[in-house]
């Protein structure tokens, strides 16, 4: 089902970095004047998609009118404020809470007191990781919260939305329930749910939206996110964009991990590895895993492959290195080795990378990072 709509969608979208096809795929709903009643937005962490929700629901309501009543709407649907927007979110579970409960009837004050403080954050920051603990399921109280915002009459609003953030959180209940308000939804009313595992969402519900995929931010277009939004002075996004993988809660994650350091472990890892220190490198990678984070593993090994990227560059001439305060590490290790093989490596790399999606044994992982690091100066080619 679609919905007619007249309105320009480009100037809402100018100023989100990034996400040039969703931008255009957003817009040339306007020029066939018609909207899927529901969309799917995914995509990793950290890339825009609440951004996108938000402008978006602005867009479709932007209309002709008194520049104050549009100014009006506009503040409310950025608010994320009813009747405009139904936003739902992963909440804790309320003491003795029932089905028949609100979905925040039986949360304590001090629980109430920090859900209004994060939607105030995000409110303030369209970029930032509403987080709240505990709140690991999207409950059906809150689905079912729906019904009655679809049930009341604005009919002078030309289109209201419903925002699921994190929408693969739905357990089975709660998919079943939103399941019956996209089979039949009212005019005027567009969902939008919000997620990073796609697959985790019933095929009944994917088949009734339009899935728009969302792509990794560019390095420039994080690290004006990192400035723009958290403050970060120039060097600091800069520096850490390029290990980011596109997404801003990553970059936000290294920060608080300090990427200098990891930095400086990374070169130590590798110089201990090539040096057939096996002890001292294991000891370094140890210390980045104390606490079974495969993220972290994933991360230095993003460093890695990062370090031999710029090795590359050095060979071929090329000085715009990240691992720019090492430079001396690229001059001594081509000098000593300049025809080493580096495709073999990277491919070993990219792969044990992959398996901290399972449930992988870190000592071994770690113990085969530097077996494989080790062997490298030894496959220079013949």
């Amino acid at each position: 089902m679609a919905q007619k709509a007249s309105f320009l969608m480009n100037d809402f979208f100018e100023d989100i970095p990034g996400q040039k096809r969703v931008k255009q795929i957003l817009s040339n709903f306007n020029s066939i004047s018609k909207i899927p009643h529901a969309l799917l937005f995914s995509g990793i962490e950290g890339i825009g998609k609440e951004f996108f929700a938000i402008r978006f629901a602005q867009s479709v309501n932007s209309k002709i009118s008194s520049v104050e009543k549009n100014e009006k709407i506009l503040n409310q649907i950025s608010n994320l404020a009813e009747p405009y927007v139904k936003y739902i979110i992963p909440l804790p579970r309320g003491r003795n809470e029932t089905e028949s409960d609100g979905s925040t009837d039986n949360l304590s004050s001090d629980e109430i007191e920090l859900l209004q403080e994060e939607l105030n954050k995000k409110i303030a920051n369209p970029f930032y990781n509403f987080t709240l603990p505990k709140a690991n399921t999207i409950k059906i109280n809150s689905i079912r919260e729906i019904k009655k915002f679809l049930s009341m009459d604005f009919s002078d609003i030309s289109f209201r939305f419903v925002i699921i953030n994190s929408a693969h959180l739905m357990n089975e209940a709660a998919q079943n329930a939103l399941l019956k308000n996209l089979e039949e939804p009212p005019e005027g009313v567009i969902f939008i749910l919000i997620t990073t595992y796609p697959e985790r969402l019933r095929e009944t519900i994917r088949s009734r939206c339009w899935t728009i995929n969302f792509d990794p931010l560019s390095d420039e277009d994080l690290a004006n996110v990192l400035i723009k939004y958290f403050d970060l002075d120039k060097q600091s996004a800069e520096s850490v964009a390029p290990f980011s993988g596109g997404s801003v809660s990553a970059a936000l994650k290294l920060i608080e991990l300090d990427i200098n350091n990891l930095r400086e472990k990374t070169i130590s890892i590798l110089r201990y590895s090539f040096g057939r220190k096996y002890h001292s490198a294991f000891e370094e990678l140890k210390s980045l895993f104390a606490d079974q984070n495969t993220e972290n593993i994933q991360m230095i090994i993003k460093m890695i492959l990062t370090w031999l990227n710029d090795l590359q560059k050095h060979k071929h001439d090329i000085h715009t290195y990240f691992f720019k305060e090492h430079k001396e590490t690229l001059e001594k290790f081509n000098s000593k080795f300049p025809d080493v093989e580096l495709e073999n490596l990277v491919f070993i790399l990219d792969r044990l990378s992959s398996y901290t999606k399972n449930n992988v044994n870190i000592n071994l992982l770690t113990a085969n990072i530097v077996f494989e690091l080790s062997a490298l100066p030894t496959t220079a080619k013949k």
